[in-house]
C-alpha cells in the first residue's frame, strides 16, 4: 500500500513529542509532589532543540526531522574516525594507510618494526615494486648517509658567483612546514631532533621563529613569494633583512619556493584574525592584517632573472648553498630554466622536486587532486633533462612527497633524486593521527594549531626524541636494503635495482620501463631519437620569459 506523506508524521516528530510531553508529566509531578529534578535538565533542552529545529531555516532536513534528524550530522562528523579505525584496511591509503602510519609510530617510539606472517601486500597487484637482493650482500659500518651539496664537480674551473661553503646533508630530511601552520611546540621539537641526529630542517615559507633557533637544528631557509623574514614594508625584497638571516650559521642552505605541491600555481592568504603578534614579528608584517602570498614572485619574472637571483642569494648569503623548489608544471617553463642556465652559466647548487601528491594545511580540493606534475614523472623529467643539458653533476636534486618508508627512499633515489625530504612522516613522528582538520587549529594533538592549550599537549622533549628516533631507524633500513643489494651508498641505487610489477604476468625493470636521456644529447641538433616531449617543446624553450617562442 502506498504511503501518503501524513503517514510519515509519527516517525517524523514522535521523538520530539515524546520529549515536550515527559518534560510537561515531570513540571506537573514537581508541582504537587517531591520529585527527581534530573529529567527536567535532560528533557528541557531537548526540547528546546526540537523546537528549535522547527523554527529555523537553514537546514530542511532538521524542519523535517526535528531532533532526530540532528543524528545525521553527529554520525557525518565522526565518519572518518568511524572509516579510518573501523572499516578501512590497514593497506587503504587516504591519504596514508594505517600501515604507513603505525611504521612511522613504531620507529619514532623506538617499539619493534619486525611484522611476523607474511606481506600483507598483494604482490599479484598492478604497480607492486621491490628492490632485488645481491648474491653478495655487502656490510656497512655506519647509516649515517650523507652528500655534498654546493661542492663544483671535478675538472670545473669555479666562478666569483659559486658556492663557496658546501652542506654536508643527510640523505633524507624534514620537509618545509612553516611556523604558523605548525605549532610553536612542533616547530621546537622537529628542530631539537634535527639536531640530534644531524639532518636538516626546512622552515617553510614562513621564516625563522624562535622555535627553529632555540635548538640549534641546522636549516634550509625557504624564501616564498612574500619575502617573510626578508621582505620590505611593501612586501617587496630586501637585501638587508636577508642578509641578517641568510649569514646566521644556523642556516645551511637558501631555498627559494616557486610552487608547491599540493596547491602549485596559487598563493597564499593569511587572514588578519591569524596575524598575531609573534607571528607578525617573524614574517615581518603588520599585527592583525591580512597578509597575502601573491602566486608569482616580485623579484624575478624570467628564466635568467630567477638564475640571477640565485646567484644574488647565494652572494648575500656569505657563499651557502642555494638553490630552488618547485612542483613541475608546464614542461616548457622547466626547458626555459634549464636554457638559461646554459646561456648564463649560472646554475643552482640543488633543486628539490615536490610532488603534486604533497600535502599542506589546506588547499582547494581540485589543486589537490588535479594541479601539478606526481613525484616520479617530475622527478625523471628534471633529472633527465639536466642530464641531456650536460648540467646535472653541478645540480644536486632533493624531492618530497608521500616519502615514508626507507623503501620510499630507496625508490626515489633510483628514479635520479640526491636525497628525500618528508613532512606529513615527521609529523606522525610527532604524534599526528591524520584526524586532517590541519586548517581549522583544532588539530587534537598540538601540530597543526596556534591555540595554546592545545600545542601545550605536545611535549617537546618527548617529540624530540621520536622525531629523532624516526629519522635514525630509518636510513637503518635504508641500510639494510642497501646491503642486501650489494651496494655501498645510496648513490648507488640505479633504475635498474627497483622492479615494478606492470600486470599480472609482467614485471619490468625500471631501467627498461622508464625514459632514460643520454648525457649531452640535447646539445644536439637532431632530437628524433629522444622522448616526444624534447621533440616537441626542447627547442621552443626561451630564457627571456616563460611560456613557449611559438603559442
Amino acid at each position: 500500500m502506498l504511503k501518503t506523506p501524513n503517514s510519515y508524521y509519527p516517525i517524523r516528530y514522535t521523538v520530539l513529542a515524546l520529549c515536550v510531553l515527559g518534560l510537561l508529566l515531570v513540571l506537573l509531578n514537581l508541582l504537587f509532589r517531591d520529585g527527581a529534578v534530573w529529567p527536567v535538565l535532560l528533557l528541557g533542552p531537548l526540547a528546546v532543540m526540537g523546537v528549535y529545529d522547527l523554527r529555523q531555516h537553514k537546514h530542511a532536513l532538521l524542519r523535517n526531522y526535528p531532533l532526530i534528524g540532528n543524528l545525521r550530522y553527529l554520525l557525518e562528523y565522526i565518519r572518518p574516525e568511524i572509516r579510518q579505525y573501523f572499516m578501512e584496511s590497514d593497506t587503504d591509503a587516504a591519504p596514508f594507510s594505517r600501515a604507513q602510519r603505525s611504521l612511522v609510530y613504531q620507529r619514532a617510539k623506538g617499539q619493534t618494526d619486525f611484522r611476523p606472517f607474511g606481506s600483507q601486500i598483494d604482490v599479484k597487484k598492478d604497480g607492486y615494486e621491490w628492490i632485488n637482493q645481491s648474491m653478495t650482500p655487502t656490510r656497512l659500518d655506519s647509516h649515517d648517509f650523507r652528500i655534498t651539496i654546493g661542492a663544483q664537480p671535478a675538472g670545473r674551473q669555479p666562478r666569483p658567483g659559486d658556492c663557496r661553503v658546501p652542506y654536508e646533508a643527510s640523505v633524507f630530511n624534514i620537509s618545509a612546514m612553516s611556523f604558523g601552520a605548525l605549532s610553536g611546540n612542533a616547530i621546537e621539537a622537529l628542530n631539537a631532533g634535527a639536531k640530534r641526529g644531524n639532518f636538516a630542517h626546512d622552515t617553510g615559507e614562513g621564516s625563522i621563529s624562535s622555535y627553529h633557533r632555540k635548538h640549534g637544528g641546522d636549516l634550509i631557509w625557504e624564501i616564498g613569494s612574500g619575502y617573510f623574514g626578508c621582505r620590505n614594508d611593501d612586501g617587496s625584497f630586501s637585501a638587508e633583512r636577508f642578509a641578517r638571516n641568510a649569514t646566521d650559521p644556523q642556516v645551511k642552505m637558501i631555498e627559494i619556493k616557486i610552487s608547491q605541491g599540493a596547491k602549485p600555481g596559487q598563493g597564499g592568504v593569511m587572514p588578519g584574525g591569524k596575524v598575531t603578534a609573534e607571528i607578525a614579528a617573524v614574517r615581518g608584517i603588520p599585527v592583525g592584517k591580512t597578509c597575502v602570498s601573491p602566486p608569482t614572485h616580485s623579484a624575478f619574472s624570467s628564466p635568467v632573472e630567477l638564475l640571477r637571483f640565485v646567484e644574488r642569494l647565494r652572494e648575500l648569503s656569505g657563499g651557502k648553498p642555494t638553490g630552488f623548489k618547485f612542483c613541475l608544471g608546464h614542461p616548457w617553463d622547466w626547458f626555459d630554466i634549464v636554457k638559461a642556465m646554459m646561456e648564463t652559466d649560472i646554475t643552482p647548487d640543488f633543486i628539490v622536486v615536490d610532488g603534486a601528491e604533497g600535502g599542506t594545511g589546506a588547499s582547494p580540493v581540485e589543486f589537490i587532486d588535479h594541479v601539478g606534475v606526481p613525484l616520479q614523472e617530475a622527478l625523471l623529467l628534471v633529472h633527465n633533462t639536466l642530464i641531456g643539458a650536460d648540467l646535472r653533476d653541478r645540480v644536486k636534486l632533493g624531492c618530497a612527497g608521500k616519502v615514508i618508508s626507507a623503501f620510499d627512499v630507496a625508490r626515489t633515489l633510483a628514479l635520479g633524486a640526491d636525497w628525500c625530504n618528508s613532512a606529513r612522516g615527521f609529523m606522525f613522528s610527532l604524534g599526528c593521527i591524520q584526524a586532517q582538520t590541519c586548517h581549522t587549529g583544532n588539530c587534537p594533538t598540538g601540530v597543526t594549531t596556534q591555540d595554546p592549550v592545545r600545542q601545550n599537549a605536545l611535549v617537546v622533549s618527548d617529540k624530540a626524541q621520536r622525531v629523532y628516533q624516526f629519522h635514525d631507524r630509518t636510513l637503518l633500513a635504508l641500510k639494510y636494503l642497501i646491503q642486501a643489494a650489494g651496494l655501498h651508498h645510496p648513490d648507488d641505487i640505479l633504475p635498474r635495482h627497483i622492479v615494478r610489477r606492470v600486470d599480472e604476468n609482467n614485471v619490468r625493470l625500471l631501467s627498461n620501463l622508464l625514459p632514460q636521456v643520454a648525457r649531452g644529447a640535447l646539445l644536439n641538433d637532431d632530437l628524433s631519437g629522444e622522448h616526444h616531449i624534447y621533440r616537441n617543446y626542447w627547442k621552443q624553450s626561451r630564457t627571456d620569459r616563460f611560456g613557449l617562442a611559438v603559442e
